[in-house]
């Protein structure tokens, strides 16, 4: 929808600075978007994986209000918590993050006054997750798909990759190359079977299945 998209615009350049746009702008931009929630995440990886999520389950995010905000990294959370929790617009905030990042999403939405209950932590990365829940041959699989499995034959046979167990070489043939991983975000949580889709991911979905409906 073309009033989220505008407001996702919005957040980011006031994000970057008071030279991106004003407040009342970015708040203008969150009424016409009808938007009650915010997931903060990571990077567009992590977004893919969510909009990957959202179609297959039949979810329209932006007509429930929901923004899916790729921050560029955990260490902008503190920024955009504040800009769009209850210092700034009061959104519901959610988010979705690496293990290693929690200590970010924990103290950005602390200092922003805003409970911890939305975040999600993925065991070691969201990667990793859809890694485990998809296995080895399924993840060849879509590899085959995308043409990629002759790229993947290569690369795992590189001796650098000898001393890695199967699922840290995938994870990081995922990141070898730019683009990968956001296009992987997308095809492998497609690949999932409905019911075998990562703790962190469906407990995010659960916990924006509880958000307000926006009126009309």
């Amino acid at each position: 929808m073309a009033e989220m998209r505008a407001f996702l615009e919005a957040v980011v350049g006031r994000a970057a600075g008071p030279e991106g746009g004003s407040a009342a702008e970015v708040a203008e931009a969150a009424r016409r978007a009808r938007v009650r929630t915010a997931v903060l995440l990571e990077g567009l990886s992590d977004l893919a994986a969510v909009e990957a999520l959202a179609a297959a389950r039949g979810r329209d995010l932006a007509a429930e209000g929901v923004a899916a905000v790729p921050m560029g990294g955990a260490m902008s959370v503190g920024r955009f918590a504040a800009l769009l929790g209850p210092p700034g617009l009061g959104l519901r905030l959610a988010g979705l993050c690496d293990a290693n990042e929690r200590g970010w999403y924990e103290r950005g939405l602390a200092r922003a006054g805003a409970p911890g209950d939305g975040i999600f932590v993925c065991a070691a990365d969201l990667e990793d997750e859809l890694v485990r829940a998809l296995g080895t041959a399924r993840i060849e699989e879509v590899f085959r798909s995308a043409g990629d499995l002759p790229a993947w034959r290569i690369f795992e046979r590189q001796p650098a990759q000898r001393e890695r167990t199967p699922q840290q070489r995938l994870r990081r043939f995922l990141g070898t190359r730019k683009g990968r991983k956001i296009r992987y975000g997308r095809l492998l949580v497609e690949a999932l079977d409905p019911a075998a889709v990562p703790a962190p991911l469906d407990g995010l979905f659960r916990y924006l299945g509880t958000a307000p409906t926006p009126h009309c």
